[in-house]
């Protein structure tokens, strides 16, 4: 009989059917509003979605419509990634990646063969390159794709989406020549008088101008790919970084047709898309809880590894370098006032201190004329004067922070600052210890979207190999509860959105995981980045099982 009331259940789950479930016999673990561990052995979900009851053993089980039994495995609540790219995510998915490439001859031979199992369209287009993983010592030349593919066009991004690389046919459609100049927020790099290749943050538009946008059915294609990935890994809400007019469009085509499965709170691509999507505020939460227009995302530096990163003291290994600051003073607090006047949240990239420092600034002197809960959010806070920590807590600014960059980079930002100017770099203990409230993201698809690497990396400092032993500057290291709250609690107050995401409190969406091990006892970095989500369900229904 249990069993197929239990069939009966899933078959009226998938269907969509509104009533009452009792998902029992679990293993659950949530936090409070203090940041504390519950535990749990059943779940009530209304019919609205929500966390009706949190149930323990002795509790008497109500009569529900729908119940499944968790056979005693580990229930968590589904995890939040504070800053990632949804439809680069997607797109990256359909694209050339070249990610995981460990050479430039690797990089050249997917290439090749990404050319040859793809004839259309013409242009090459991927993402994921990184001369460091390959060893390089500089960055790579057009004259390095032209050997493998030169009849068509081909425009890569690097894999911190802060340089492009493109191939001679590409260049020569853009227009760029030994003329073209670099815009004051990028840097065409060059070989004496001639461009190699490769551009760098403010100066990729002059390619991408050029690049055939994808068509929306390529975009519906890529969104649905973007949430099964998230959907797999535990993630069933994304603090989309960069949502352009387009991407709005193709979220809100998923929706209506009820194939909208994560909960998108989005952050415009700039004020323009921001003032065409939502106008005057942000918007109401649409879809069940599925999408809101948060605030606005914009950049004040670029990325470390292409040294776009704005530093106080030049680069080590590039002395007369210092990065890109991309906005004067008056340009980042006219931008940040215009969002800020009606309401909206403002979201800042800055990556190096001088970046950090200008903004933390700005943010002072807003917010005397903006006042009460404006929750400024400085997106990356990578590298940070130890003497601008406690600024953060000022104005209850945000560190929206990515632990696995931080065990992606080390040796980098070894080589590119020098240990001694590294006292606040990916420094997570000392934001919590400065009462900083933290949210943790992955940047995916800069970096994989999974939440257990993030969780390891937040515990440990180490990466994937264990290296560095004992973990990079290990005083940073924080703790289990700490890193789940960063990835759970921290990222819904983020957005916004603790009134009803982030926990399994009563009153919060039914978004939790089954999953395959318990991340609260004895366990090592390793198992935790191991985790296998065995199902994911949003709103109390099933929207994803492992096979």
């Amino acid at each position: 009989m249990k069993k197929w009331i239990a069939g009966f259940a899933a078959l009226a789950v998938a269907q969509g059917a509104a009533a009452d479930v009792l998902v029992d016999n679990v293993n659950g673990y949530t936090l409070n509003q203090k940041g504390e561990l519950v535990r749990f052995t059943g779940i009530v979900v209304d019919d609205e979605g929500k966390v009706e009851k949190l149930l323990d053993k002795k509790d008497k089980r109500p009569r529900t419509d729908f119940l499944t039994d968790g056979k005693g495995r580990v229930v968590i609540p589904g995890l939040i990634d504070g800053h990632g790219h949804l439809m680069g995510l997607g797109h990256l998915v359909l694209s050339l990646d070249l990610s995981d490439t460990k050479s430039l001859a690797e990089a050249q031979a997917k290439i090749a063969a990404f050319a040859a199992a793809n004839p259309s369209p013409r242009w090459i287009v991927g993402h994921g390159w990184n001369q460091e993983t390959w060893g390089l010592g500089r960055f790579p030349t057009a004259a390095e794709i032209d050997a493998v593919v030169a009849n068509r066009p081909v425009w890569l991004r690097r894999v911190d989406g802060h340089a492009g690389w493109a191939n001679t046919l590409a260049m020569k459609e853009a227009g760029i020549t030994a003329q073209t100049k670099s815009p004051a927020d990028g840097r065409i790099e060059m070989a004496g008088k001639q461009p190699v290749g490769v551009f760098i943050d403010g100066a990729m538009p002059l390619v991408e101008r050029v690049v055939p946008p994808p068509l929306p059915r390529v975009n519906d294609n890529a969104l649905l790919k973007a949430q099964e990935v998230m959907l797999s890994l535990g993630l069933t809400s994304v603090a989309d970084m960069g949502t352009s007019a387009e991407d709005w469009l193709t979220i809100r085509r998923a929706a209506d047709r009820g194939a909208l499965d994560v909960r998108v709170l989005s952050y415009s691509a700039g004020i323009e898309p921001l003032i065409a999507v939502a106008g005057t505020g942000p918007t109401p939460w649409l879809y069940n809880n599925k999408l809101r227009m948060v605030g606005v995302k914009l950049y004040s530096d670029g990325a470390l590894g292409s040294r776009g990163a704005w530093l106080k003291h030049d680069y080590r290994d590039a002395p007369g370098q210092k990065g890109l600051g991309f906005l004067n003073d008056a340009q980042l607090k006219n931008l940040m006032s215009r969002a800020a006047m009606d309401g909206f949240q403002v979201a800042v990239h800055a990556i190096g201190d001088a970046a950090n420092a200008q903004l933390l600034s700005a943010i002072e002197e807003l917010s005397e004329t903006y006042k009460g809960d404006r929750r400024w959010r400085i997106e990356h806070a990578q590298i940070v004067d130890p003497a601008d920590l406690t600024r953060f807590a000022r104005n209850g600014v945000i560190a929206s922070m990515q632990p696995v960059h931080e065990t992606s980079d080390w040796k980098m930002a070894e080589a590119r600052m020098g240990l001694d100017r590294l006292g606040g770099a990916y420094a997570w203990r000392s934001m919590l210890d400065n009462k900083v409230p933290l949210a943790f993201g992955s940047d995916f698809p800069v970096e994989s979207p999974n939440p257990f690497a993030g969780l390891a990396a937040a515990v440990s400092r180490e990466d994937a190999t264990g290296n560095p032993p004992g973990g990079w500057l290990p005083q940073q290291k924080i703790s289990m509860i700490e890193a789940f709250n960063a990835f759970t609690r921290g990222a819904a107050h983020a957005s916004f959105a603790e009134d009803r995401l982030g926990t399994l409190e009563p009153g919060r969406m039914a978004d939790f995981l089954f999953i395959d091990r318990n991340l609260f006892g004895e366990i090592t970095p390793a198992q935790i980045r191991d985790t296998k989500v065995l199902e994911t369900w949003v709103a109390g229904k099933k929207v994803w099982e492992r096979k």
